[in-house]
């Protein structure tokens, strides 16, 4: 599969190495070269063209994808291939150089970020070679890579959109230690929420320990007085219980790896605090 063929310089390429190539083009023009650019040879036949918005439309099977695009859909192009089923062999894409360079950054990295974490989660991805903006007509103001993704196979036992959510969170201040992102009222408020979603639906936790009912819900006390759960403390408790852990205590995001994070995320679940509702 190919993502915006253009004129069909590289589609007229990948014709002479593969089966068939699917070409997925937004702009009518260029469906119609790279139509007639084709028309009455060889290969022909073997080139199938889909007129559409890449990220709107439902993606064919294919084994291998190669796409040069426009930058600015860079991000939500990548995170429809990683969730792309049935999985496919390899990807090869041209992205602007800081973009690719953070796919591959490490922790302590300056680029190091969700989207390092979020995509070395789902795909081992390879740095390729440089293309110098000297390379295009006009040259862009930036360089570009071209980089190898490869979808880990099985994929990850972890539910992505509860991962997504603690990383996400971490990740806006990736400098300040676990406890001084996850207490403040903000995050709170988030995790509170959830939290009062899954003790409606699970009424304890994973760990069996039974669970504070959700604000505004009302107890019998003794002489038949009643009193409001105290949700809020009681899920800065949970919180700080795991930030203080010795695996986590003074820990930064900017410097944890995807072993880290999972630790980090299967701790939190454990005691009932979730991070998607």
């Amino acid at each position: 599969m190919e993502v915006g063929p253009g004129t069909g310089n590289l589609t007229v390429k990948l014709l002479e190495r593969a089966k068939k190539v699917i070409a997925v083009e937004f702009d009518t023009r260029m469906v119609r070269e790279v139509l007639k650019r084709v028309e009455g040879t060889e290969h022909g036949k073997n080139l199938q063209v889909i007129q559409g918005d890449v990220l709107k439309v439902a993606l064919p099977f294919f084994d291998v994808c190669v796409a040069n695009i426009p930058y600015q859909i860079s991000s939500p192009l990548l995170f429809k291939l990683l969730a792309h089923r049935p999985m496919f062999r390899c990807a090869v894409i041209m992205l602007q150089e800081e973009f690719a360079q953070r796919l591959t950054a490490k922790p302590g990295d300056e680029l190091y970020c969700r989207l390092s974490v979020n995509t070395q989660l789902l795909a081992k991805v390879d740095q390729l070679m440089k293309v110098g903006r000297n390379n295009f007509r006009p040259p862009p103001k930036v360089d570009s890579r071209v980089v190898r993704i490869e979808l880990r196979n099985p994929p990850p036992p972890v539910n992505f959109s509860e991962w997504d959510g603690l990383v996400r969170l971490v990740f806006n201040r990736k400098h300040k230690t676990l406890h001084a992102v996850m207490t403040t009222k903000s995050v709170l408020t988030v995790l509170e929420r959830n939290y009062k979603t899954y003790v409606a639906l699970h009424g304890k936790g994973e760990r069996g320990v039974a669970l504070p009912l959700p604000v505004g819900m009302e107890v019998e006390k003794e002489g038949g007085r009643k009193e409001e759960g105290k949700q809020y403390e009681e899920i800065r408790t949970l919180v700080e219980e795991v930030v203080a852990l010795p695996a986590f205590e003074g820990k930064r995001a900017a410097k944890m790896d995807l072993d880290d994070f999972l630790a980090l995320l299967a701790e939190f679940n454990s005691r009932g605090v979730h991070f998607s509702s």
